[in-house]
């Protein structure tokens, strides 16, 4: 991602949480953000471990403070991993942290010997990796068709119908006038709006995500658990606790879709989930998880998953086709890990419900090229080039529009959930109960693909997806 957008979106994410300092990575290169002053280790005798390397590489280098170095908040949570203080987070500024890339540095010898990794930056997982001002919802008319469109079906949904958990913001609190959404229940959007009436950014999220589900698979008893609901973003070390949380709450799912990730520049995982991996690598649920939106071949976790042994069958990931799902999005990430491309760029779901219509407001960007070079229309051009990423103290005066229902949304968020529709439709259509075989018989019999930086990747087509001519591309100046 170029570091300007980066910054954009490190401005962004730290309104969302403006209690803990946050830091881009790796050193200021712009591939993710972490918690300054912190990294993450298993609780227990390695994280003893790293407390120890860590002072004595301090002390010996004079690389920082030992006496800074200590454990923060009590053991023991599910995720296995404890916070550990390298430095203080007040100082500096957010390109990088000098301190916690001592840190890492100072474990290196220990995690060859040990042959697995020992500590990590504590990174952030958000919904809206990317920065990128055409993700931004764009409201429709009340007599604009869902897209996918509701699939029919015959008969009333059995006791036995698939259950779909989707683990993201909260439901609008009128998402019932939603018909569709009439069977799918679950945790409420905190915040909907701020003081001015104004939705916030990133609600309704969740709930046009469970409307695409309700799309594709109508017979499908759908969970929304609001575990991402500070604006989307999260820490990993809670992130793999809010995992175990909503799968717990009603118990382990047919399928967990799953919109938010981040890379680290590894190849072995997040260690904030890694106990929540392992417990689904025993389970009959299958993970669906987006790809990202960085553009990117590097590893996206968790979805990246679906590359490491023994997690094959365990998770599915997903990248996003463009409007005319003749190739990738031009933000969606690729590579060997991503398994399957879905609809993903300019779908029609629910925002909200069909109640009172709530504005939103747009800030101008200053931005008029494609971010990754590509010469048609994408969501960088479409509907005009706008966003909340703005330049603070932009002159561009901000736009308001009002959304009563309907919108139309773009990123590998939403190429999740068709996909998960398809699992679970395929699993009632053919009297399938293990989501995993759903998984293995749904890639095999796939016939439509998809060239994705010359490879040939399945494309998962809803039948009742419409293609969207992709436009020329936009004259400039």
């Amino acid at each position: 991602m170029p570091p300007q957008r980066f910054r954009e979106q490190f401005r962004q994410i730290q309104r969302s949480m403006p209690d803990v300092p946050l830091a881009m990575g790796p050193d200021d290169a712009g591939e993710f953000l972490y918690e300054k002053g912190v990294v993450l280790a298993r609780e227990g005798e390695e994280a003893q471990v790293v407390e120890d390397t860590v002072r004595g590489h301090f002390r010996t280098f004079a690389a920082g403070a030992p006496d800074r170095v200590r454990r923060l908040g009590p053991a023991g949570n599910r995720s296995g991993v404890v916070r550990i203080q390298v430095s203080d987070p007040g100082e500096g500024d957010a390109g990088g942290d000098p301190a916690v890339s001592g840190a890492l540095r100072s474990l290196a010898a220990a995690e060859g010997r040990a042959g697995r990794r020992l500590v990590t930056r504590n990174h952030v997982v958000h919904i809206a990796v990317n920065a990128c001002p055409g993700d931004e919802p764009v409201p429709v008319a009340r007599d604009v068709r869902p897209n996918p469109a509701v699939a029919e079906t015959d008969g009333e949904p059995g006791e036995d119908a698939a259950r779909v958990l989707v683990v993201d913001t909260g439901l609008m609190h009128d998402y019932r006038s939603y018909s569709p959404l009439a069977r799918t229940h679950g945790d409420a959007q905190v915040a909907e709006c701020d003081g001015d009436g104004i939705l916030q950014q990133y609600c309704g999220h969740g709930t046009f995500i469970a409307g695409l589900v309700a799309a594709v698979a109508p017979h499908t008893d759908i969970t929304v658990s609001g575990a991402l609901n500070d604006a989307g973003a999260v820490l990993e070390h809670e992130f793999g606790e809010k995992l175990f949380d909503a799968v717990e709450a009603g118990g382990w799912p047919d399928v967990l879709s799953l919109s938010a990730g981040t890379s680290n520049g590894r190849t072995d995982g997040l260690l904030g989930v890694d106990a929540f991996m392992r417990e689904l690598r025993e389970q009959r649920t299958l993970l669906v998880a987006c790809a990202g939106n960085n553009g990117s071949a590097t590893p996206f976790w968790p979805a990246a998953y679906a590359d490491l042994p023994g997690y094959e069958d365990a998770v599915l990931s997903v990248g996003a086709l463009r409007a005319d799902g003749e190739a990738d999005a031009c933000f969606s990430n690729h590579g060997g890990w991503v398994k399957a491309y879905a609809p993903g760029e300019r779908l029609t779901s629910a925002l909200t419900g069909f109640g009172t219509p709530v504005p939103y407001v747009y800030q101008h960007s200053t931005y008029d090229a494609c971010r990754y070079g590509f010469d048609y229309a994408c969501t960088c051009h479409h509907p005009r080039h706008t966003g909340v990423l703005s330049e603070d103290g932009g002159s561009a005066k901000p736009d308001q529009v009002m959304f009563e229902g309907l919108a139309q949304w773009s990123g590998t968020s939403f190429a999740t959930p068709v996909a998960a529709g398809m699992v679970v439709s395929h699993m009632a259509a053919r009297g399938e109960r293990d989501p995993r075989a759903a998984r293995r018989r749904l890639l095999d019999a796939v016939d439509q693909f998809v060239d994705v930086r010359g490879a040939h990747k399945p494309a998962l087509l809803p039948p009742t997806w419409r293609p969207v001519r992709v436009p020329a591309p936009t004259a400039r100046p």
